[in-house]
Formats: structure tokens, sequence, C-alpha cells
């Protein structure tokens, strides 16, 4: 089962929401969010103050917010390999 072992917010000074991520596969990259942010739960974490909120699920190894919003390891590093034009 996949998990992320690592998970940190990149500073960006424009519109992107960056996560720099590390899997337990090995694999470890940036990661823009801002175009998954849509709908009442994932909309609020476009702006920065909430977005900086993300910390690591003790028992899901995935990225989470305090709204309860978060995304499965799987998805974010399909996520990752298709933004690095890699074939998922």
């Amino acid at each position: 089962m996949l998990h992320i072992i690592d998970a940190r917010v990149v500073p960006s000074n424009d519109d992107r929401r960056l996560l720099e991520l590390r899997f337990s596969s090995g694999q470890a990259g940036i990661v823009d969010l801002a175009d998954e942010f849509h709908g009442p739960v994932f909309g609020p974490l476009y702006h920065r103050g909430s977005f900086s909120e993300v910390s690591l699920h003790p028992l899901f190894h995935t990225v989470t917010w305090p709204n309860g919003a978060d995304f499965a390891p799987e998805y974010l590093l399909d996520l990752l390999q298709r933004q690095q034009g890699h074939a998922a």
C-alpha cells in the first residue's frame, strides 16, 4: 500500500499551491494542487492560510487539512507523474 512519508508546503509568490511529497515507494517531487481545489471541502484550501495547515494523517498516511479534506496517496502520485510529464 502506498503511503506519503513526508510532506511540506513549498512557498510560491503566484497562484500555485505546491507540496513537496515523498512516497513510501521512494518517489518524490513537488506537486501543484491549485487546480484541485473546487467545491465546499476543497475550495477553501486555495487560500494560502488554509493550504499551509496541511499535515500528515497518522493512520491513513496521506496529506490532510483541519477541515477534513484529504487526497489519496495514489491520486497524488498520479498527479505528480502527470505534472512531470511521465505516464501514470
